[in-house]
């Protein structure tokens, strides 16, 4: 009976691998604060909404520039009608006592990532009573940076 041919085997590894980003994303809804009543004694309030979303594990800071008007601070944004100011303030609290402003470790929110599910966090605005501003539109652009 003739011989049966037996195969052989040879064997390797292969390795496998990636490099996972350290990235966040970024979004957020605009602020509304509707009309403001100039001959009020009470506040006008809006709220928006900034989603981040990063890379499980990674701390990241949000913070909120002054916005566009030359000569508003962090603490004092200022919306424009022309020439013509209407100031206001973002906080990080319902409450409005907490300022959010763009310095790490100061002024910003801080949160590490769980996964890649957004996160999202409110930005609570106040404009303040009984500002003399003239009738008209007034608006502003924040920039919203994401740290991490």
């Amino acid at each position: 009976m003739p011989g049966t041919a037996k195969a052989a085997d040879a064997t390797t590894t292969m390795g496998v691998s990636a490099t996972v980003l350290n990235v966040c994303l970024v979004s957020a809804t605009n602020m509304a604060f509707g009309t403001y009543d100039p001959t009020s004694s009470v506040p006008t309030d809006a709220t928006s909404s900034v989603s981040v979303t990063c890379t499980p594990g990674t701390l990241f800071n949000v913070g909120l520039n002054a916005g566009a008007t030359g000569g508003a601070t962090v603490t004092t944004r200022q919306m424009l009608k022309g020439a013509s100011p209407l100031n206001y303030s973002l906080y990080s609290n319902a409450g409005r006592t907490t300022n959010w402003g763009n310095t790490s470790g100061s002024d910003t929110v801080s949160q590490t990532s769980a996964g890649i599910t957004p996160m999202a966090f409110t930005v609570y605005g106040r404009i303040p009573a009984q500002q003399s501003a003239a009738s008209g539109n007034y608006t502003d652009t924040i920039t919203v940076t994401v740290s991490y």
